[in-house]
């Protein structure tokens, strides 16, 4: 099992005007309050400023499994609670206990499921869903529509925990044929995890399949039987056998600073036109084997593997626009795009799922930044305006972050990190539409607190507040 760090939960335990870190404990406590922990803390040395002042450092205990408990919105179903059946108990030192004993003040968690990506299984009339906040892959009909005065819908079948291997999910596809899931760790889990469709509960996945660190976006061109998964922290495509499996190497791999690949996210596959189509958020850097010094990378003897970050060029680290950077399908090395669609006139920001539409030629990008989805003409290069945006209030569309284009069914679907809904629109839909159903996963209007791989944490005593870089 992935060594679970607690850096890696979504959860921030805050003690009094202080934060207490994921990794270890500081503490800071007001003047008014010091007198009565005399006796519990070591003597420090203290200027009466009246303002407050580190006292203690406290480690916090190693711990294994699951960090964040969680209460679904619905008690009307055992399924959560089956779910948690199997989580390990806890053991620590008598020290540790006493430690982890220390209650916070208050707990600032995010307890309900936060969509990431989605996918429709047509054939069986389901969506499926992968959750980043508590490492779920959710299944729920396709027709599903959730109330207004409903606090959730509960899906029909959920997998997560400790033997799902699953953590950060950004990328989902669903095999058209057998409905096999696989979903995307990105940052810290390095597995392509693959269920079958009658998964559920903590089971391990049918298979898996090693990745390099930073895989987000995943497409299949089902006609060459070809896997292509974009690797964000190292801006490059690698591209496997479909059924590849445990650390088999993949058959070609597309990095280099002729690309143009810039932090890619989503990808998506015309397999008519020979081409595949990726948004990238701009950042990047170059990479030579001569810059590793005494490191070595993982896998170094696997073919097509990409070089790492401890392979950066120092001093190349730039921000580009962000853009769709368009490739043949068959391409490999360092490699120029074909086109690119780039420029103040896209609107792209943090373009991140895509969603490639064959019969109208067009493609779907979620705009994370711009709460928007853009459509753009799968033809289109350079500085080019969107055909249709979606966007507004009434729309719904909030940070989203992935997208699929339900061709069968005439529909367009949306994932929004920022309010807990999947939203469904007319394929055609523009402008700032109402949603044709909605699927919530909290409270309507419950806020989406959107912490995700929290890696570090500060206190801004001028505006107290809490710092959180995710």
């Amino acid at each position: 099992m992935p060594n679970r760090l607690p850096t890696r939960r979504s959860t921030i335990r805050l003690l009094g005007l202080a934060a207490l870190s994921a990794a270890a404990g500081i503490v800071l406590i007001t003047s008014t309050s010091i007198e009565d922990l005399r006796g519990d803390l070591p003597t420090v040395s203290r200027k009466p400023t009246g303002a407050p002042q580190m006292i203690s450092y406290v480690p916090m205990p190693a711990t294994e499994g699951e960090m964040c408990e969680w209460m679904p919105a619905s008690a009307s179903s055992s399924l959560f609670a089956a779910l948690q059946q199997d989580t390990p108990a806890y053991s620590a030192s008598q020290t540790q206990r006493e430690t982890a004993t220390r209650e916070p003040l208050r707990v600032v968690r995010d307890n309900t499921y936060s969509y990431s990506s989605v996918a429709v299984d047509v054939a069986r009339n389901e969506v499926v869903m992968t959750d980043e906040n508590l490492f779920s892959i959710l299944v729920y009909d396709r027709t599903t529509n959730t109330p207004p005065t409903a606090k959730m819908s509960e899906p029909k079948r959920i997998i997560s925990g400790l033997a799902t291997e699953i953590e950060f999910q950004c990328g989902l596809y669903i095999d058209p044929g057998s409905g096999d899931i696989f979903a995307v760790n990105n940052d810290t889990v390095d597995k392509l995890v693959i269920f079958s469709r009658q998964a559920r509960g903590n089971v391990p996945p049918d298979r898996h399949l090693e990745t390099p660190h930073g895989t987000f976006g995943i497409a299949v061109a089902e006609q060459a039987q070809e896997l292509f998964l974009t690797v964000q922290h190292d801006s490059a495509v690698v591209v496997y056998h479909k059924m590849a499996d445990g650390e088999d190497a993949p058959i070609r791999l597309l990095q280099g600073n002729r690309t143009r690949l810039a932090d890619p996210h989503g990808i998506a596959v015309d397999e008519q036109n020979g081409l595949m189509f990726i948004t990238n958020h701009g950042s990047v850097h170059d990479v030579s084997p001569d810059a590793s010094g005494d490191d070595t990378r993982r896998f170094e003897n696997k073919p097509n593997w990409p070089l790492n970050r401890r392979f950066g060029v120092p001093g190349s680290g730039k921000l580009l626009p962000p853009a769709i950077t368009v490739h043949a399908i068959n391409a490999s090395g360092n490699t120029a795009p074909l086109r690119v669609i780039e420029g103040p006139k896209t609107q792209m920001n943090w373009p991140t799922g895509i969603a490639f539409d064959p019969e109208r030629n067009e493609l779907f990008v979620a705009n994370d930044a711009g709460n928007s989805v853009l459509v753009f003409d799968a033809s289109a290069s350079g500085d080019v305006a969107p055909i249709r945006v979606l966007q507004g209030p009434r729309s719904l569309i909030k940070n989203p972050t992935g997208v699929f284009v339900d061709v069968k069914n005439d529909e367009l679907w949306v994932t929004n990190f920022g309010n807990h809904t999947a939203t469904v629109y007319r394929r055609a839909a523009s402008g700032d539409p109402a949603p044709l159903r909605v699927i919530r996963s909290a409270p309507l209007g419950k806020q989406a607190l959107m912490i995700g791989n929290p890696g570090a944490i500060a206190y801004d005593t001028k505006r107290e507040e809490v710092l959180v870089p995710n």
